[in-house]
């Protein structure tokens, strides 16, 4: 639909005054990809969304789209076009008049025809002649992404588009917003805290954290792998235990966690010295209860870790999260799929915990094992 072209972000800086919000940015955003600049308030996401767009000038470095430099143009100049969490729609238009809006000042001619198969693709076309505050949140938000893609951007930006919505609206949304993508190819790039809805829409993700990328990958490849202890824990929930390098034979780490040894797949490992922090997630570990006839996890492949008991049982429907407390003094989470297969473990059970080794990741122990974790404004 559009002549799109990559993105790229080239020793991209942003100051204002001492604070740097931006910190020598550089990546590429593949042409007709979907992709999330994701992380917590403040880190930097929207400074560079509005610098692509042309709406906050770069303190160094260069934007370009394909082989053309854009960083000195106008917004208006850019084949760019974005989408805000305020919808910015205009109330005295119908929904027709809104989406056209743009081909209209551009003198199109056959405008009617884009604009009704502009309306239909945001499935919003038996709702053409109504005005904006006749519409809900949801479908408020396709006009506004409706107008946008009519221009046939080479770039959509999308700056936390579904923020103003409840959660379910959300969810419905962000199905809705993938499936725009596909058909129309345009590149996105979607700017939000909300971990889940970028692993949802988007091919990839970089994970931003005081204006600097601190992983960049597909959704799968931060979660199961993540390279820091900020990306292990914004993007999902993380066991972090302190532990000391052992051995390293062929394809596998052998590590001491505080007295058991446990190992973990070398592909996972991130961490260059003697100490690192032993991750695992909680859906990822099975406990077991403890007895002598529990001995079975070692001899098919799994990790074991012994002497835990379970100090919180929490039901949350798909699942039952436990809490179980290990004989050094720390609790770690374990989520189970209430697949009814067997009852929840009661309150006080002594459990062991197991896991394969190919779940696990190592990370520096130099690391805050709390970076990344939520704090009560991020969840806003």
């Amino acid at each position: 639909m559009a002549d799109g072209k990559d993105l790229h972000l080239e020793g991209v800086t942003k100051r204002f005054g001492s604070f740097v919000a931006v910190d020598d940015l550089t990546l590429t955003v593949p042409e007709g990809s979907f992709f999330a600049l994701l992380g917590p308030s403040g880190c930097g996401k929207t400074t560079t969304l509005r610098m692509v767009a042309g709406l906050e000038d770069l303190t160094l470095g260069r934007v370009l789209i394909g082989d053309e430099d854009v960083t000195q143009l106008r917004p208006y100049r850019r084949p760019v076009n974005t989408v805000f969490q305020s919808y910015a729609l205009f109330p005295h238009l119908t929904i027709f008049e809104n989406v056209a809006f743009g081909l209209r000042r551009r003198g199109v001619k056959d405008y009617r025809q884009k604009t009704n198969d502009m309306i239909d693709l945001v499935q919003l076309g038996p709702y053409a002649d109504r005005k904006p505050t006749q519409l809900s949140g949801g479908q408020q938000q396709r006009v506004a992404l409706g107008r946008a893609l009519i221009n046939e951007p080479g770039v959509l930006l999308l700056d936390e588009p579904l923020g103003a919505l409840d959660l379910k609206l959300r969810r419905q949304m962000q199905i809705e917003l993938k499936r725009i993508q596909t058909e129309v190819g345009i590149t996105f790039v979607h700017v939000t805290h909300d971990q889940e809805e970028a692993m949802t829409m988007a091919d990839t993700i970089a994970v931003m954290n005081h204006g600097r990328i601190e992983q960049l990958g597909t959704p799968g490849e931060l979660y199961e792998n993540p390279a820091t202890t900020f990306v292990a824990n914004f993007l999902g929930q993380s066991n972090l235990i302190r532990t000391e390098v052992v051995e390293t034979a062929g394809d596998a780490i052998t590590v001491d966690c505080n007295g058991q040894k446990v190992s973990v797949d070398s592909t996972r490992s991130h961490a260059d010295g003697r100490t690192a922090w032993l991750g695992i997630r909680p859906e990822k570990i099975f406990a077991n209860t403890s007895g002598p006839d529990q001995g079975h996890a070692e001899s098919n492949g799994q990790n074991r870790l012994t002497g835990g008991r379970v100090t919180d049982v929490s039901f949350v429907g798909v699942s039952t999260q436990y809490l179980v407390a290990m004989p050094w003094g720390q609790e770690l989470m374990v989520f189970e799929q209430n697949t009814g297969q067997r009852p929840p473990l009661p309150h006080g059970t002594a459990v062991d915990l197991s896991w394969s080794p190919t779940h696990a990741f190592l990370l520096d122990a130099q690391q805050d094992a709390t970076a990344g974790l939520m704090r009560p404004e991020d969840a806003e």
